[in-house]
């Protein structure tokens, strides 16, 4: 079992930035590599970026490249999201899934996805 607690969420301006971290705990060596999606209620879930544990490859949704960056620290079992030049379109709750080991799995695909976190709120004000 592995359990993922996000951070960092908040208010901020248009044009501004924010960076989201997400912790991992538990069997996470079993880890394939690690994701972020945002949804806004009413809307489905969109993917927002990825990132392989071992390797590092980045994958990102053609409306955040350019903006955002996601990065890992294995020493601290954490991944981030660094959010600029953020737009009110932007606004979501924003949620941390990883992919187990030996499972299917497609970046972009949510319900590929093993484990989830409980999600943080992002609210981009213009």
């Amino acid at each position: 079992q592995v359990q993922l607690v996000e951070s960092g969420g908040g208010l901020v301006q248009a044009g501004g930035s924010l960076r989201l971290s997400c912790a991992a705990s538990g069997r996470t060596f079993s880890l394939s590599g690690m994701g972020w999606f945002r949804q806004v209620p009413g809307k489905v879930r969109e993917f927002v970026a990825a990132i392989t544990w071992s390797g590092g490859t980045t994958y990102y949704a053609d409306s955040v490249k350019g903006r955002f960056t996601i990065s890992r620290d294995s020493a601290k079992n954490t991944v981030y999201l660094q959010m600029n030049s953020l737009h009110p379109e932007d606004t979501a709750v924003y949620y941390c899934a990883a992919d187990q080991y030996g499972s299917s799995w497609h970046v972009k695909r949510d319900y590929e996805y093993d484990y989830w976190g409980q999600g943080t709120q992002v609210t981009v004000s213009s």
